[in-house]
This record gives C-alpha cells, sequence and structure tokens, in this order.
C-alpha cells in the first residue's frame, strides 16, 4: 500500500458488508487507508456523522471529499483528483 494512509479513511464496521468491499477495493488499487471501527470508536463515529450529516457507513473520506457507501465510481473520481491513483 501507498503511503496516501492520511489522506483515506474508511469509517465503517465488521458487520458491515459494502464496509469490506470498500477496504478491498482500496487495496486492490494500492491504495493505503486508515479504518475506524465505529463499534470499537464510537465518539469518531459520532463525529463523522455529525460532521457530514449521515449516520449510515460506510463512509469514506479521501482527501476533502466524502463519499456514503461504497461507490466504485465516486471513489475512483476522487482518488484521481487527490492524486492518489
Amino acid at each position: 500500500m501507498s503511503d496516501s494512509s492520511a489522506n483515506v479513511t474508511i469509517y465503517g464496521a465488521e458487520w458491515c458488508p459494502p464496509c469490506h468491499t470498500a477496504k478491498a477495493y482500496l487495496k486492490s488499487r494500492n491504495v493505503g487507508f486508515d479504518y475506524i471501527n465505529v463499534d470499537e470508536k464510537p465518539e469518531q463515529g459520532r463525529e463523522i456523522a455529525q460532521k457530514t450529516g449521515w449516520t449510515a457507513i460506510p463512509i469514506i473520506r479521501i482527501g476533502e471529499e466524502y463519499i456514503l457507501g461504497f461507490d466504485r465510481g465516486k471513489i475512483d473520481t476522487a482518488l484521481s483528483k487527490s492524486a492518489l491513483i
């Protein structure tokens, strides 16, 4: 994985299939990321929900952009904009 983990964060949970898909997809693109399990770190889950207005997961932060759910097109666009792919 690249050193881009500071630029990409996935907020998710182990019981969430789209969260697993998002992690696997970023790994397949060789994009490093931080993973925050909101079940283990509920305060960070509340913070991201407050910031975005979203209560569903995954929430993927790429640079300054936030994406709700696993949306390959939006992820690729945000990765390109952030020069991560």
